[in-house]
C-alpha cells in the first residue's frame, strides 16, 4: 500500500484516523505482558486514543500545553502522546531512569501541566518534586500497584480516565474530530531534550511536518511497508525512538511491539524477529561478545566449525549481500555456512528476519559491523541529530562502509565549513529550542542550516566522515591535532572495554582513563581461574592491566599508520574504579560522558596521568541502583605504554 496523503494527512493523529480506517484489522502495537504477546490493531489503537484524548480534555488539558509521559515502552504511554497531540498539545516525554531533581528541570521549564507516568516509581519521584513545579496539576498512573493507599486528588488512574473519555466523547461527539481536523502540519507536535553534556538540556522543539517529512523519507529510501515490525525499546525520551518507532509506524502503518521489560529485551527480541531493527553499537557490541564468551565454552570441533564458516562470511558475506559477483563455489560454500552457522545464529540472536538495521549515535568497531554484514544482515551506519528529526546521513544499499556514516540522505543538504564543523539543511530542522532565542540564534542560521558542533569531512565519494565534536577538538603541546572522541572510538571497539576517557588538550602526550565491561572481563578473568570480590579489585589486577596495554599498544600501531593522529598515540592510562554512571553526574542519560565534570571529578587521577606517579589515591562517591551512597577508596594503578612500537612495559616503581 502506498504511503498516504501526507499534506492532507499532515499530523499524526490524522495518520492514526487514516491507518484506522485503511487498515484497522492490522497490528498496529504488541506489548508482552506476563510472557504473552497482546497485540492491538489499528482500530482499537484509533479507539483507545479517542477516549484517552476526551478524558485529558475532561482534565482540562488543552492546545498548547505541555504533558510529559515518564515510564517504560508501554502502549498506554505511546496512546498518551497520541491523545495529547489531538488535543494540540505537545507531549515531552523524559528519561525513565532520571532521578527527580534531573526530572525537576525538564518539568518546570516545560510548565508541564499533566505527568502520565508508568508505575509507583515514577509516580513518587514526580510527588517530591510537585511542590516545586507550579503548573502540574495532575498526575495520571498507568500501573495501580502500590498504590492503592495514595489518597491525592491530583491522582488518577489511567482507566478512570480512559473511563471519564469515553463518557464526555457520548456527549461531545464532535469533539474529537474537530480537534484533530483544527491541526496543522506546522503545530508542534512533540519536545525533546537534548542530553546536556555541558550544561542543562535545550528542549528541541519538532513540528508534525519535521518529523513525517523526514520520517517518510526514510520509509522510501529503506523501502518500508506495513508488513514490517519494530521493536520500541529504546527510551522514549530520545528523538530516534519517536520518529523510528512512533512516527514511521504512523506513517508506514507497520506494527511497533513493547518488550516486557528491560532486562527481557534480548528474549522478546528473539521471540519477535523484527524486520527493521535499530540500536547503538553497545547492543549489538552485547550480542558479539555473548556469541564469543559461548564459543569459548564450545568443543574443538564446533569451535572450528564455527571460526571456519565465520572467515569464509567475512571474505565473501557483504558482496554476496550488496549483489555484487561472487564465484559459484564460495556462494556454495556460503549457503552450507548459512544452514550450518548463519542461520542458528541470526535466530539465536532475534535477526533472522531483519531486513534494515541502523546503529548510530556512537562509532561501531569495524569488527564488529563487518560481523553483522558477513552473516547476511543489512547493518547500516546513519548520522543524525534530534535537532535534524533524527537523520542527516544515511547509507545506501552496496555503499555501506565502516568507516563512513553514509551520505547525505535525501532532501538534506550537507556542507563542512571552516573550522571542519558539519553543517546541514533539511526540512527536519528543529523550529526552535524552547524559552532559549539565544541558543537557538547561535544553532540555527537564519536560512536554515544548522551547527551540528561536530567535526569532520566529506570525502570524494559523498560519504561524510565523523572525527570528534569541534569544540573537544583540540591539540597537544606540539601543536599535534588532539581528538579525543576518535581515540576513544577506537578503545571502546574492543568489547571488553565499555568506557574510555581520553585527555591531552595542551599537554605533552595524551593519556586515557578505561572502563572495563564487567561481563566480559568478569568471564575473561573466570575462565583463567583469576579471582576477584567486587568491580574495583577486578580493576586493578595486573592481569587486566595487561591486557588493556596490550589493547592500546595495538591501538598506537594502528595511530602510528595516521600522520594526522599519530602524535596522539598514548603514553600513559589507569583503570577506573568504578563505572561512569548517569546518577553520578559523569554521564548524559544517552551514555555521553560529561567531560569537564569527569575531569573536574578525576582531577588527581588526570594528574597522575602527567607527574609521573605509579598510583594515585582515589576517593570517590558511587550511588547504587536502590539511591543508595557509598565511597569508593583505594590506589588506582597507573601504566606506561610505549609509542608506536607496540611495546608496553609498567611504570617504573
Amino acid at each position: 500500500m502506498p504511503l498516504p496523503d501526507l499534506d492532507r494527512h499532515d499530523t499524526f493523529p490524522k495518520l492514526l484516523r487514516h491507518n484506522a480506517g485503511a487498515r484497522g484489522n492490522r497490528p498496529a502495537m504488541r506489548e508482552k505482558n506476563l510472557g504473552i504477546w497482546q497485540t492491538f490493531t489499528w482500530s482499537e489503537q484509533a479507539a483507545e486514543v479517542r477516549a484517552l484524548a476526551c478524558g485529558f480534555a475532561n482534565l482540562g488539558l488543552k492546545r498548547g500545553d505541555h504533558i510529559s509521559v515518564i515510564g517504560e515502552n508501554r502502549p498506554r504511554l505511546y496512546w498518551s502522546i497520541a491523545a495529547a497531540q489531538a488535543l494540540g498539545a505537545i507531549p515531552v516525554p523524559v528519561y525513565q531512569d532520571s532521578v527527580a531533581n534531573e526530572m525537576q528541570f525538564i518539568l518546570e521549564h516545560a510548565s508541564v501541566k499533566i505527568v502520565i507516568a508508568e508505575n509507583q516509581e515514577q509516580v513518587d519521584k514526580v510527588l517530591s518534586i510537585k511542590d516545586r513545579l507550579p503548573e502540574l496539576h495532575t498526575i495520571v498512573y498507568c500501573d495501580p500497584r502500590g498504590l492503592r493507599d495514595y489518597t491525592e486528588a491530583f491522582l488518577h488512574h489511567y482507566d478512570g480516565v480512559l473511563a471519564k473519555g469515553r463518557d464526555y466523547d457520548k456527549v461531545h461527539d464532535k469533539f474529537f474530530d474537530e480537534q484533530v481536523d483544527a491541526g496543522k502540519g506546522s503545530d508542534h507536535a512533540i519536545m525533546c531534550y537534548t542530553s546536556g553534556t555541558t550544561g542543562q538540556p535545550k528542549g528541541v522543539v519538532l513540528t508534525h511536518r519535521n518529523c513525517i517529512k523526514i520520517g517518510a523519507m526514510a520509509i522510501e529510501f529503506d523501502k518500508l511497508s506495513e508488513k514490517d515490525d519494530v521493536l520500541a525499546y529504546l527510551p522514549m525520551a530520545w528523538v530516534g525512538d519517536n520518529l523510528l518507532s512512533y512516527g514511521q509506524s504512523h506513517i508506514a502503518g507497520f506494527c511497533m511491539a513493547c518488550p516486557e521489560s528491560s532486562e527481557t529485551l534480548l528474549i522478546d527480541l528473539r521471540e519477535l524477529g523484527p524486520t527493521y531493527f535499530f540500536a547503538p553499537p553497545r547492543i549489538f557490541e552485547t550480542m558479539l561478545t555473548s556469541v564469543m564468551i559461548r564459543m569459548e565454552d564450545a568443543g574443538r570441533f564446533k569451535k572450528w566449525l564455527f571460526h571456519t564458516f565465520l572467515d569464509h562470511a567475512k571474505k565473501v558475506g557483504e558482496r554476496i549481500l550488496d549483489g555484487k559477483s561472487v564465484g559459484l563455489v564460495d556462494r556454495i560454500k556460503y549457503a552450507l555456512g548459512e544452514i550450518c552457522i548463519y542461520g542458528p545464529l541470526k535466530n539465536m540472536l532475534g535477526l533472522s528476519r531483519m531486513r534494515i538495521g541502523y546503529t548510530a549515535g556512537e562509532a561501531i568497531g569495524p569488527e564488529i559491523f563487518v560481523f553483522f554484514r558477513a552473516l547476511g544482515i543489512n547493518l547500516k551506519q546513519a548520522y543524525g541529530q534530534t535537532e535534524a528529526s533524527v537523520f542527516v546521513t544515511l547509507q545506501p544499499d552496496g555503499e555501506v562502509r565502516p568507516d563512513t556514516v553514509g551520505k547525505a540522505a535525501p532532501g538534506v543538504e550537507l556542507k563542512v565549513v571552516e573550522g571542519g564543523e558539519v553543517m546541514y539543511r533539511s526540512e527536519g530542522v528543529f523550529l526552535e529550542y524552547y524559552k532559549n532565542p539565544d541558543a537557538t540564534a547561535s544553532t540555527k542560521t537564519p536560512d536554515g542550516w544548522v551547527h551540528t558542533g561536530d567535526a569532520g569531512f566529506i570525502d570524494d565519494s559523498g560519504h561524510l566522515h565523523i572525527i570528534d565534536r569541534a569544540k573537544d577538538v583540540g591539540k597537544l603541546a606540539s601543536g599535534d591535532l588532539f581528538a579525543p572522541k576518535y581515540l576513544e572510538n577506537k578503545l571502546k571497539f574492543f568489547p571488553n572495554i565499555r568506557e574510555a576517557v581520553a585527555v591531552g588538550d595542551g599537554r605533552d602526550f595524551a593519556a586515557v582513563m578505561i572502563n572495563i565491561d564487567a561481563d566480559a572481563m568478569g568471564n575473561w578473568a573466570e575462565r583463567r581461574n583469576i579471582a576477584y570480590a567486587s568491580y574495583q579489585e577486578l580493576s586493578a589486577l595486573p592481569a587486566v592491566y595487561e591486557l588493556m596495554a596490550s589493547h592500546l599498544a595495538e591501538m598506537n600501531a594502528g595511530l602510528a599508520k595516521e600522520p594526522q593522529m599519530a602524535a596522539s598515540q598514548i603514553r600513559r592510562f589507569l583503570v577506573l574504579p568504578k563505572m561512569l554512571e548517569a546518577d553520578d553526574g559523569e554521564m548524559t542519560r544517552t551514555q555521553k560522558v560529561r567531560r569537564s565534570a569527569v575531569a573536574t571529578k578525576y582531577a588527581p587521577l588526570i594528574e597522575g596521568l602527567y607527574n609521573g606517579a605509579t598510583s594515585v589515591y582515589m576517593e570517590v562517591e558511587v550511588t547504587f541502583e536502590d539511591g543508595r551512597r557509598d565511597i569508593v577508596k583505594g590506589n588506582v594503578p597507573i601504566w606506561d605504554v610505549d609509542a608506536a612500537s607496540g611495546a608496553m612495559a609498567r611504570a617504573a616503581e
